[in-house]
């Protein structure tokens, strides 16, 4: 059954197609959470409507670029509300949607669950609701569990209602990889704090792996018995951590801007940590990345293209999709016609879809480059960070998105936008789907 096609509710057609509707989705939330925010009790004064509409958008796809400072430009009732923009973007807006409908006795009709779909990138209607219900758990136990603990650094600084506060907060945003913070500097004032350093990387791991691949640790617990999606999205997470640890170390160890200006070797060990998890889509910071070497930008720039897990709060183009590109390219220099991973194969369907999404991935994002570059007048490497981290919902700054002028910030905003509800998305609006009339002759195009 074509999706578009899917009935509703009532028993008329269902016309508008599942991205298109959970596009729409999330707009009607950026725009609800930009009044919000522009309302006199959630600001501390002086924020246009175009910084609150900046804001819900970030965090509304849980990217973590700011354009005012989120501690001091909201009240607590504004950081409540940013807060919960997070989590509905993070876990997805339809999650809730299906949840709510489901306590509440309301049957779960076929459109509602082609949205879902979509937005849990599942290939069948099949579980759905359990799939939400598995979903909306973890991310709450998650978050409860790093709130206690984060409560042990903030309450002693902050006292108890404002350290509970922002140990939910910062809880709330690691676990959906939004990045945003309460403080100017990210969370650089804890840079050697063990307890930040563990805690913090530990929900944006969990919250990038994916909510598949948390339900099936914890249903099965053992690895031969893993998925084959499980398997691959572990193992590249753990691969990509690795690299990127001891690359970030060896490129910015005698940095005196970055690692070389901290005080001793365990400080700088825990700051390449969480350099190095943190800019697959995190968006947190203990170091000024400002100060980095631009061959730490080019590497930063490639994780955060990448991202985290399919069905997780991370953006990018996803880790399953970097390691099927690689085992497609080991085939061909193995002059191999199928591809092997784990004992199971992967069809040509696979590698045509990792394709379409790397190449509407990349289009975007030096689509977004190239009209930034001609309104902003900056440092090239700078703008190109800005809007790699924005497709990526990354969120870590070099400084330049404030500087950015109107259209700038509209096309970060656009690009944030893409970056969450997917470049299949995208390319969904621009495909043209019919049925082939006629099979021509096979012809041959050289290549390389």
């Amino acid at each position: 059954m074509p999706v578009a096609r899917a009935r509703a509710v009532s028993g008329g057609t269902w016309r508008v197609a599942p991205p298109a509707v959970l596009a729409m989705v999330y707009l009607v939330c950026i725009v609800l959470g930009a009044v919000l925010l522009w309302l006199p009790i959630s600001n501390t004064g002086n924020l246009t409507l175009w910084d609150a509409l900046f804001t819900s958008t970030s965090a509304v796809t849980v990217t973590g670029l700011i354009v005012v400072d989120t501690a001091s430009a909201f009240t607590p009732l504004g950081h409540g509300i940013i807060a919960l923009l997070i989590q509905l973007g993070g876990l997805g807006l339809m999650t809730f949607a299906v949840m709510l409908l489901t306590l509440l006795g309301i049957p779960v009709g076929l459109p509602y669950r082609a949205v879902l779909r979509e937005e849990v990138n599942q290939k069948t209607l099949h579980n759905l609701t359990d799939i939400a219900r598995i979903i909306l758990i973890a991310s709450l136990l998650c978050e409860l569990v790093g709130a206690v603990i984060l409560s042990f650094v903030f309450v002693p600084e902050l006292g108890w209602i404002t350290g509970a506060g922002h140990a939910v907060f910062h809880a709330v945003s690691a676990f959906n990889n939004a990045g945003f913070a309460l403080y100017p500097d990210s969370l650089m004032g804890w840079v050697g704090n063990p307890l930040i350093n563990i805690t913090i990387p530990a929900l944006f791991i969990l919250g990038g792996l994916g909510f598949i691949v948390l339900a099936d640790i914890i249903r099965v617990r053992k690895w031969r018995k893993l998925t084959l999606h499980s398997k691959v999205m572990i193992t590249g997470t753990l691969g990509l951590i690795g690299i990127s640890w001891a690359a970030f170390a060896a490129l910015e160890w005698t940095n005196p801007g970055t690692l070389g200006g901290l005080p001793d070797t365990a400080t700088r060990i825990w700051a390449s940590w969480f350099q190095a998890v943190t800019t697959r889509t995190a968006g947190f910071n203990t170091l000024d990345y400002a100060q980095i070497h631009d061959s730490t930008a080019l590497m930063t720039m490639s994780l955060m293209l990448v991202g985290g897990g399919s069905t997780s709060t991370a953006g990018g183009i996803k880790v399953t999709t970097l390691i099927v590109l690689l085992i497609a390219t080991a085939a061909f220099f193995r002059r191999q016609t199928e591809m092997h991973v784990f004992g199971r194969s992967l069809g040509p369907e696979e590698v045509l879809k990792v394709l379409a999404l790397t190449m509407v991935s990349m289009l975007t994002v030096l689509t977004g480059i190239f009209i930034i570059s001609i309104s902003h007048d900056g440092d090239f490497l700078n703008m190109a960070f800005e809007v790699t981290s924005a497709f990526g919902t990354v969120g870590v700054s070099r400084g330049t998105t404030g500087e950015l002028d109107t259209v700038g910030r509209c096309v970060i905003m656009v690009i944030m936008f893409l970056g969450r509800v997917g470049p299949l998305t995208l390319g969904f609006f621009l495909a043209t789907r019919s049925v082939p009339r006629v099979r021509y002759p096979k012809g041959q195009v050289y290549l390389g």
